[in-house]
C-alpha cells in the first residue's frame, strides 16, 4: 500500500513570522479563506512555496495561487488592501497556466511604495484546499525565503464530496457588481464560505465564464471588475434559497462598501429608463432605429468518451470536408476581396496541422471526435487570447467560429436561421464572421456586441454589408429585453434605449439630407478638389487589393496614397512568392496609369499583427515591440524581396515606396541603402520616390532632420494618436478619448508640415482622420497636401474641399491648435462659419 508523504511548504519570502490572529483583517485572521501563516517581509520577491501550476494571477499583481500536483491550492496575498493600487508597485514574473518549481520567483514588489500607499505589508500564505496544516517553525521569529514553514497532511481524509445535485438549474436575474476592485480575496472568500453552507451545486457566471461559487480560487480567477454583470445559478434541493442568499450577499458588497450602480435588467423584462445610453466603440459607421433581438450561441451536448477511434476519425474528417465546402460557398458569395479573404483564412484553419494533431491525439486516447476537436479549438483560442495582442484575441473569434461550424457538423446539428423580427438590432456577447456574413439585411438594421474590436473580421463584414455596428459595450446590454426600441448611433458610439421621438425625427431629417448630398457628390466625383480660392488638394485612396484600386479610379481618386501591402502576406500559412507579389503590384499600377501616384507601404506587421510563417517571440507589449520597419530590418531578405517585387511595377504608375513605424534616422538610412542596391541590381534608370509614415511622436518631432532625406511624409493618425496619448484606440473604455482631434496630435501634424515644406517636400494624411469630413478644413489649414481616404468616401471628401476657402481654413487651424482638448476642437469645427458641414454616412 502506497504511503502518502506530507508536503512541506517553503517560506515565500524572508521576514518576521507572525500568527494569523495578528493580521488586522477579520477575513484573514479568522481563517475564513484558509489556514496558513503571515510574514512581515524583509525581502521584496515573492517565491513559490511548492511546485505546481499558477492557477490564478490577479491582474493587479497583489495575489497569486498555485495548485500542486495533488490538487493542493495555496494562495499568497502581498499586503493588505493592495488590490487598490491597481498593479502599481508590482512586477509579475510568471503568467497563469505556467508550471513553476518550488522557490521560483513569482512577483517582485516595491516595499517602499507599498508601505506608503497600502494599509500593511503583511504577506499571507494560505492553504485554501482544506488540507490539515501544521507549523514547522515557531512564530515570532525571523525566517529566510526557501525555509520549510508548513506541512500539509495529504494522507488525512478529505471531506467527502457531495454527490452531484440533480434537477434543473435555476438562474438569478443579472446583477451589476458594485465592489470597487471586483471580487478579490476578501469578498471572494466570504462568497465562497456562504456558498459552502448550501447543498446545491452553485456557479457564478460572468459573460461566458463560469466559476465554482464554493471555490475561492475559482471565483478570483474570473478577474471581475466593478460594473460586471453577474448571475448565480444553482442545482439542488436548496437551489432557490442559495441563489437568494448569494445574490443578497453580492448586492451588499460581500463585506465591502459598494458604489450605487444601475440594476441589471432581466432578459425578460426591461426596466431601463427611457433615453438611457450605453457606449461602445464604432465597428461600422451609420445609424439605425429598431428593436432588440438577443442572440446567444446554442448549447451543444458533447460526449467525452468513445470506444471506436476509427469511426471518430471518420466523423471528424467528414465534418471537415463539409465545413470546407460551406466556407467555399460563403467565399464565392462574398461581395469583395477583403470578405473573400476572411473565409479563405477560415478554410486554412481547417487544415492547420497543430489543431489536427491535437484532435488526433485525443481520439487515439479514447475521446470522441466532438470532444477532441472542441478541446483543440479551446486550447488554441485560449493561447491566442493570452498573448497580449488585441489582434490575436480577435483572431481567436475566427478560430471559435470555425470550431463551432465543425462541431455542429460532427454532432449532426442543423444550422438554423435566426428568427428575426423586422427592423432588428442584434445584441450579442459576440457575433462570429459566419453569422455576420449570413445576416438578412432586409430585416437586420445593425448590431452591437460586448466583445470584438474595430479591426475584427466581424467589423470588416459589417462595413461591407453597410450595417452600423458597435463593439465593446458593457455587459448590461445583454440584459435588454427582446423588442426594446433602440437607436443605434454608431458614429457617436452610442446605443439609446427607448429614444426620444424628437431625436428620431432629427435623425430622419439628417439621413434624408445625407442621401441627397451623397447623390450630388457622386455625380460630381470627377471634378478636382480645388478650394474656392484656387488651392488644389490631392485626394487619394487607402486600398488593400486590385478591386479597390479600380473602384478608386472610378470614384475620381487622384491615385493611391496608401497600399497596405500586408494584405498579400496575412491570413495564409506560407509567404507569397516573389512572382505573385510582383504581379499584384504591377496590376494595381496598371489600373492607376502613369499619371497617378501609387504609394506602397512596405510590410507593416509584427508582434500585434503576426504572420504564421514568420516566427516571432511573444512580447509583453507588442505595440512597443518589433513592428513595421523594425521587424523588416531584423529580417533583411523579407524586405529586400518585397523591394524587388514593388520595383517590378516601376513605370506603370508614379511609384512611391513608404516605410512604416520609422522612429530613427538610422532605420531610414539602412532601408534606403538596401533599396538602392536592389534598384542597381535590376538596372533601373532611377529610384522610386521614398518616404516614411509619421506614426510615432519621435518621427514628427524630428521631421526637420528627416525632411532632407525623404521625398514625402504620410501621417498615420491612428497610431500617432494612440502613441501620443498612450491610449489603445480599440480599448472599450478609452476609445472615445483616443481622439485624433486632440490638440497634441494636431500640433505634431503642424510640426511635420512646417518641416517638410521648409525643404520642399509634400505631406499626406492617410489615417482615419483624413476620411472625416469634419477634419477637412482643419487639415487644409494645417497645410496638408494630400488626403488618402477610404475608397467610398472619395467623392464626399473632394466635395468638401470645393466648399472651402484656404485662407479661412488657415485662420481656423491657427486658433484650434491652441485649444485644450479634442472635445473643444470638435465643438469649434461644428460651430465654425465655413460652408455648412454635413456628416457622411457610409451606409
Amino acid at each position: 500500500m502506497a504511503i502518502t508523504q506530507p508536503l512541506q511548504l517553503l517560506a515565500p519570502l524572508s521576514g518576521l513570522l507572525l500568527p494569523l490572529e495578528q493580521v488586522p483583517d477579520p477575513v484573514f485572521s479568522s481563517r475564513a479563506i484558509g489556514d496558513g501563516m503571515c510574514i512581515d517581509p524583509t525581502s521584496q520577491t515573492l517565491c513559490a512555496p511548492l511546485s505546481g501550476m499558477v492557477s490564478n494571477l490577479q491582474h493587479s499583481g497583489h495575489a497569486v495561487s498555485i495548485t500542486g500536483e495533488q490538487g493542493q491550492q495555496v494562495l499568497m496575498h502581498i499586503g493588505l488592501d493592495t488590490v487598490n493600487l491597481a498593479g502599481k508597485g508590482f512586477t509579475c514574473l510568471v503568467h497563469e497556466g505556467q508550471q513553476v518549481a518550488a522557490g521560483q520567483a513569482l512577483i517582485e514588489f516595491d516595499a517602499d511604495y507599498l508601505a506608503l500607499h497600502a494599509r500593511s505589508l503583511l504577506t499571507l500564505m494560505l492553504v485554501v484546499s482544506s488540507e490539515p496544516v501544521s507549523a514547522l517553525v515557531d512564530e515570532r521569529r525571523l525566517v529566510e525565503q526557501g525555509q520549510p514553514l508548513l506541512q500539509l497532511d495529504l494522507a488525512a481524509q478529505a471531506p467527502a464530496q457531495a454527490p452531484a445535485a440533480e434537477g434543473e438549474a435555476l438562474f438569478s436575474e443579472p446583477l451589476i457588481l458594485g465592489n470597487p476592485q471586483g471580487l478579490h480575496a476578501r469578498p471572494a472568500a466570504l462568497l465562497a464560505q456562504a456558498a459552502k453552507g448550501f447543498a446545491a451545486n452553485i456557479c457564478l457566471h460572468r459573460r461566458s465564464d463560469t466559476a465554482n461559487a464554493k471555490s475561492l480560487v475559482s471565483i478570483m480567477a474570473l478577474q471581475t471588475v466593478q460594473g460586471d454583470a453577474l448571475q448565480v445559478s444553482a442545482v439542488g434541493t436548496d437551489a432557490e434559497q442559495a441563489i437568494q442568499a448569494l445574490v443578497a450577499l453580492l448586492a451588499s458588497g460581500c463585506g465591502e462598501p459598494v458604489a450605487a450602480l444601475p440594476k441589471a435588467v432581466s432578459p425578460a423584462v426591461s426596466d431601463d429608463v427611457p433615453g438611457a445610453i450605453l457606449r461602445g466603440v464604432c465597428a461600422s459607421p451609420g445609424s439605425a432605429f429598431g428593436q432588440v433581438r438577443q442572440v446567444a450561441p446554442p448549447r451543444l451536448q458533447i460526449i467525452e468518451q468513445a470506444t471506436r477511434p476509427q469511426q471518430e476519425r471518420q466523423a471528424l474528417a467528414r465534418a471537415l470536408r463539409q465545413a470546407a465546402s460551406a466556407l467555399q460557398r460563403l467565399r464565392d458569395d462574398a461581395p469583395g476581396e477583403a470578405q473573400q479573404n476572411i473565409f479563405r483564412a477560415h478554410q486554412e484553419l481547417l487544415d492547420d496541422p497543430s489543431l489536427l494533431e491535437q484532435a488526433e491525439s485525443l481520439i487515439a486516447s479514447g475521446k470522441s471526435a466532438a470532444f477532441a476537436w472542441n478541446s483543440a479549438i479551446e486550447v488554441t483560442a485560449e493561447l491566442f487570447q493570452s498573448l497580449g495582442s488585441s489582434l490575436l484575441a480577435e483572431r481567436a473569434v475566427d478560430l471559435a467560429d470555425v470550431g463551432q461550424r465543425v462541431l455542429e457538423l460532427i454532432l449532426g446539428v442543423r444550422e438554423q436561421a435566426l428568427d428575426l423580427p423586422d427592423q432588428a438590432i442584434l445584441v450579442a456577447e459576440q457575433l462570429t464572421p459566419s453569422q455576420t456574413a449570413s445576416l438578412d439585411t432586409t430585416r437586420v438594421l445593425g448590431f452591437v456586441t460586448v466583445g470584438g474590436g474595430a479591426t475584427s473580421h466581424v467589423a470588416i463584414l459589417a462595413r461591407a454589408l453597410g450595417l452600423p455596428a458597435l463593439c465593446g459595450l458593457s455587459p448590461q446590454v445583454l440584459s435588454l429585453a427582446d423588442g426594446t426600441p433602440v437607436l443605434l448611433d454608431a458614429d457617436r458610439g452610442e446605443l439609446h434605449s427607448d429614444p426620444d421621438p424628437q431625436l428620431l425625427r432629427q435623425l430622419d431629417a439628417q439621413r434624408e439630407q445625407q442621401r441627397q448630398r451623397q447623390h450630388r457628390d457622386l455625380a460630381q466625383a470627377a471634378l478636382p478638389a480645388v478650394t474656392l480660392d484656387g488651392h488644389h488638394l490631392e485626394v487619394t485612396a487607402n486600398i488593400a487589393c486590385l478591386a479597390e484600386a479600380e473602384q478608386a479610379v472610378s470614384l475620381g481618386g487622384d491615385g493611391v496614397g496608401l497600399l497596405r501591402s500586408e494584405f498579400l502576406y496575412q491570413d495564409r500559412t506560407q509567404a507569397p512568392s516573389p512572382q505573385e507579389q510582383a504581379a499584384t503590384y504591377r496590376a494595381i499600377a496598371q489600373a492607376l496609369g502613369p499619371e497617378r501616384n501609387l504609394v506602397v507601404r512596405t510590410l507593416d506587421v509584427g508582434g500585434d499583427k503576426p504572420l504564421a510563417y514568420v516566427p516571432m517571440d511573444s512580447e509583453a507589449n507588442p505595440f512597443l515591440g518589433l513592428r513595421g520597419i523594425r521587424l523588416c530590418l531584423a529580417r533583411p531578405e523579407l524586405l529586400r524581396e518585397q523591394f524587388r517585387a514593388i520595383l517590378a511595377s516601376a513605370g506603370q504608375a508614379r511609384l512611391h515606396i513608404m516605410l512604416p513605424m520609422v522612429s530613427q534616422l538610422a532605420e531610414l538610412r539602412q532601408a534606403r541603402q538596401w533599396l538602392e542596391q536592389e534598384v542597381q541590381a535590376l538596372g533601373l534608370a532611377q529610384s522610386p520616390r521614398q518616404g516614411i509614415m509619421v506614426e510615432v511622436p519621435s518621427a514628427a518631432l524630428l521631421a526637420d532632420r528627416f525632411a532632407p532625406e525623404v521625398d514625402f511624409f504620410s501621417i498615420g493618425t491612428n497610431d500617432l494618436t494612440q502613441y501620443t496619448l498612450a491610449m489603445d484606440r480599440d480599448h472599450p473604455r478609452l476609445a472615445s478619448q483616443a481622439d485624433s482631434f486632440h490638440p497634441a496630435v494636431l500640433r505634431l501634424i503642424a510640426t511635420t508640415v512646417q518641416a517638410a515644406h521648409a525643404h520642399g517636400k509634400w505631406v499626406g494624411v492617410c489615417g482615419a482622420l483624413a476620411s472625416e469630413t469634419l477634419a477637412v478644413p482643419l487639415l487644409l489649414g494645417l497645410g496638408v497636401d494630400e488626403l488618402s481616404v477610404s475608397v467610398p468616401l472619395i467623392p464626399a471628401i473632394k466635395a468638401r474641399v470645393r466648399e472651402l476657402d484656404l485662407a479661412q481654413c488657415q485662420a481656423l487651424a491657427a486658433h484650434i491648435v491652441n485649444l485644450e482638448d479634442a472635445a473643444q476642437v470638435r465643438e469649434c469645427l461644428h460651430r465654425q462659419p465655413l460652408a455648412a458641414h454635413s456628416p457622411v454616412l457610409e451606409n
